[in-house]
């Protein structure tokens, strides 16, 4: 299946951007998905993970209290609501899948997005 990232964009320090993964295929649902990012002259960094049962998330210590990530299978979507942008938080956002595993977490993600840029202003 493909997965296409949208609602990136450039928004204020302080501000919010929920960005959307709408992923093809009928198995959507059990994917762990996953959303990494990766900064100029940076490697691309894990940023949070939910299970494909949606009952588990996982986030990378600098964003846990500013972003959120959910799904709705029944959309084939997953999401990534970010407040509190911090210019830190600048990159090129990725969505990324892996067959459903019993715990969730940051490798082995085989299914990639072609991204989508977001830029945070101090």
């Amino acid at each position: 299946g493909q997965l296409e990232e949208s609602g990136g964009g450039l928004v204020q320090a302080g501000g919010s951007l929920r960005l959307s993964c709408a992923a093809s295929g009928r198995a959507f649902s059990y994917y762990d998905m996953g959303w990494f990012r990766q900064a100029p002259g940076k490697e691309r960094e894990f940023v949070a993970a939910i299970s494909w049962k949606g009952e588990n998330t996982y986030y990378t210590n600098s964003v846990k209290g500013r972003f959120t990530i959910s799904r709705d299978d029944a959309k084939n979507t997953v999401y990534l609501q970010m407040n509190g942008l911090k210019p830190q938080d600048t990159a090129v956002y990725y969505c990324a899948a892996r067959w459903g595993q019993r715990l969730v977490s940051n490798t082995q993600y085989d299914h990639w997005g072609q991204g989508t840029q977001v830029t945070v202003s101090s």
